[in-house]
């Protein structure tokens, strides 16, 4: 099969991309997110549309944030758009006239850095993704593993803290939690808040209150040497290295490909998380330990593992 189109539905923008054999992006098209899930269709037939115009495409896939069901067509749930069992390929084909598949959209960047980035030439490869919340995705024996009823590697609700903090899916103490963007926000202000004398360039660069910080404000700051933002880095990685631990329990791949907003950071999460990783290995000292990697294709791996899994069939 030659080019294909994957979409990415964000916050703010759904894009779509003509895609190669090789992984390289052709041609984009974005359209605004509307507010509405039926506007959403729409807009995502939209930028399928304008991408695909001049070239020969054979399908669609397209990365859903939410519960995808074991067909690939359905959204069972979406967290943040109101889709419930929401027959989204249906109504996608009928609209472009190509054949569509639907994929998680975590997993669908996790087959991107497997095919095209950091995951290349491993068969067994768990990723990560750190961002606003916590995604995964599992690649055992070169398959994407999406289990019986479509929806495994929900990695973000695993509950690592009985009775802990309120997520909002419902339950207390999943790990995204204490490993997502959402979380370096809520260390940094409780920390800025205790000590503001340790974290004046944090402080500076937002409105001058704990309540007042955001994660680009972390991010500069941590660069620039401020204790508070460093620590509150540390604190992430310390529980995202020690839920790899544990999943390293569970799937013992060769490498964990870690992705997100929060990774974009580089080595100053990035390192912190391996010695977490190594500090919580259960048999660590005698048994080989899985690669961390940072994921190679930054935002674009959900459109691009979105695109190979519709070639894929």
């Amino acid at each position: 099969m030659g080019l294909t189109i994957g979409v990415d539905i964000g916050g703010t923008k759904i894009a779509a991309g003509v895609v190669d054999e090789e992984g390289t992006i052709l041609e984009t098209h974005k359209v605004p997110t509307p507010p509405t899930a039926e506007g959403i269709v729409d807009a995502i037939c939209a930028a399928v549309s304008g991408a695909g115009e001049g070239h020969q495409i054979e399908a669609v896939g397209i990365g859903a944030a939410g519960y995808v069901d074991d067909k690939r067509a359905t959204v069972l749930f979406a967290p943040n758009i109101n889709w419930r069992h929401e027959p989204l390929k249906d109504k996608v084909e009928q609209r472009v006239g190509l054949p569509v598949v639907v994929e998680n959209d975590a997993n669908a960047a996790a087959w991107g850095e497997y095919r095209f980035g950091a995951g290349q030439g491993h068969d067994d490869v768990i990723c990560i993704t750190l961002g606003t919340g916590l995604g995964g995705g599992i690649i055992i024996g070169n398959k994407l593993r999406r289990g019986r009823f479509g929806v495994a590697a929900e990695f973000g609700h695993i509950r690592v803290v009985p009775d802990g903090l309120l997520c909002g899916c419902g339950s207390q103490g999943c790990w995204e939690q204490y490993a997502s963007g959402r979380a370096l926000v809520r260390y940094a202000r409780q920390r800025a808040n205790a000590t503001p004398e340790n974290a004046g360039t944090l402080l500076g660069l937002g409105d001058g209150t704990p309540e007042g910080i955001e994660g680009r404000h972390i991010s500069a700051a941590a660069r620039a040497g401020d204790p508070v933002a460093i620590d509150s880095f540390r604190e992430l990685a310390r529980w995202a290295g020690a839920g790899l631990a544990d999943l390293a329990s569970l799937f013992d791949p060769s490498a964990f490909i870690v992705g997100g907003g929060v990774s974009d950071e580089g080595e100053l999460v990035l390192d912190p998380i391996r010695k977490s990783f190594r500090r919580w290995l259960i048999g660590g000292e005698w048994r080989p330990h899985a690669q961390v990697l940072a994921a190679q294709l930054g935002g674009e791996a959900g459109l691009v593992g979105a695109a190979d899994l519709a070639r894929q069939g």
